[in-house]
This record gives structure tokens, C-alpha cells and sequence, in this order.
């Protein structure tokens, strides 16, 4: 839902010029925001050779007990 509505307002903002700038700067503080985060590895979750941890992930069909 937080998505839509920064859609519709982003949208909305971006008619005018003025809004054009107010979009420009949130999208600027923003990404500066998470750029002072510190965040995880890229691969902390990932290993060769084995499943995603996360349980709701698909995995595909599988290959085991195939002939």
C-alpha cells in the first residue's frame, strides 16, 4: 500500500517543474539514507551448493528420487 500511494504521489508531484525539484530532492536524500546504512554482505546468504534459508522462497521442482 506504501508503494501505491508514494506512486500516485510521486505522479502527482511530477506535473509541475516545482514538483519535478521536491521529487528530485526526496529521491536524493533517500538514496543518500541508505547509502549511510550499514548493510549486510551481498552474499552473507549465499553458498554454493545449498538452498536459500528463506522458507517462503520457491524452489523449483525437484530433483531428487528422479530416475
Amino acid at each position: 500500500m506504501k508503494r501505491i500511494l508514494q506512486l500516485l504521489a510521486t505522479r502527482w508531484l511530477a506535473r509541475t517543474p516545482m514538483g519535478l525539484v521536491v521529487v528530485a530532492v526526496g529521491w536524493w536524500l533517500a538514496r543518500r539514507r541508505r547509502a549511510g546504512r550499514p548493510g549486510e554482505p551481498k552474499d552473507a546468504l549465499r553458498h554454493p551448493g545449498r538452498k536459500s534459508g528463506n522458507p517462503y522462497v520457491w524452489q523449483g521442482p525437484s530433483s531428487r528420487n528422479r530416475k
